[in-house]
């Protein structure tokens, strides 16, 4: 019994770690787009914040499956549609609704498959 509730931790922290990477690349892409492609500071944090995002990743692929993990990045996209809305100005129509939705309920879904 205690192996399953140590088990089934190391799942949750795989997903939280997860979903930190998908925040931290998000974020990263953000200042890539502020940087307006030249060099300075934007574009070193946001290569900063990437590259932490794919560590970040990696080290949560130690604690689940690749199948239940990774999908979770699609979380990014989510955390991107928010980010853009509120520091570029872009609107979000129903569409962009509709797919948060989907990829909120996927990710539901899949990350509350995790044994």
């Amino acid at each position: 019994m205690e192996n399953s509730t140590v088990k089934k931790n190391g799942v949750y922290t795989g997903i939280v770690l997860m979903i930190l990477a998908a925040f931290c690349t998000a974020l990263g892409q953000l200042f890539w787009k502020l940087s307006h492609a030249s060099l300075n500071l934007d574009l070193i944090i946001g290569f900063t914040l990437y590259f932490l995002g794919a560590a970040l990743m990696t080290i949560a692929f130690r604690f689940g499956k690749l199948s239940i993990l990774h999908p979770l990045l699609s979380v990014g996209y989510v955390i991107s549609t928010i980010l853009g809305s509120i520091f570029l100005k872009e609107s979000i129509n129903i569409s962009s609704i509709l797919g948060i939705m989907f990829i909120m309920a996927g990710v539901f879904v899949i990350g509350g498959e995790s044994d």
